[in-house]
């Protein structure tokens, strides 16, 4: 299905890994709403494989913990397949996750401050994929 002035380009696919059931919900329908096809999961050691059966142009983290944002986020970058793709975390400890990701000199990679809104995490994933 194109996106509303894109064209026929095929849309954005996106890894959403939360794990809050409902807030996985709300942020899968606002993502389909801003444009982007949405696959959503729970916290899983297995996102790399996640991100390459859904061939998964970006992905999304959204845990309860920073740490365990962070561990997934690793994985993600210790994958051959996934050490550039894009990724937007979620954090309600923004000023540790940034300093974690500096300390990293992480890229392709944003900050969105909890609370958000799921046109803060579309936005985040525009600027990443251009």
């Amino acid at each position: 299905m194109p996106v509303p002035g894109r064209g026929s380009e095929r849309l954005r696919r996106v890894l959403l890994i939360d794990d809050t059931p409902e807030i996985a919900d709300l942020l899968t329908f606002a993502l389909r709403d801003s444009g982007y096809e949405v696959f959503a999961a729970g916290y899983s050691d297995t996102v790399n494989e996640l991100a390459q059966e859904q061939r998964a142009d970006a992905l999304v983290l959204d845990c309860s913990e920073y740490n365990m944002s962070e561990s997934l986020f690793d994985m993600v970058r210790n994958h051959p397949n996934h050490a550039e793709l894009p990724v937007v975390i979620i954090s309600d400890t923004p000023e540790e996750a940034d300093a974690s990701l500096r300390s990293r000199r992480a890229r392709s990679v944003l900050l969105v401050p909890k609370p958000f809104t799921g046109s803060q995490v579309a936005n985040a994933l525009d600027q990443l994929l251009g």
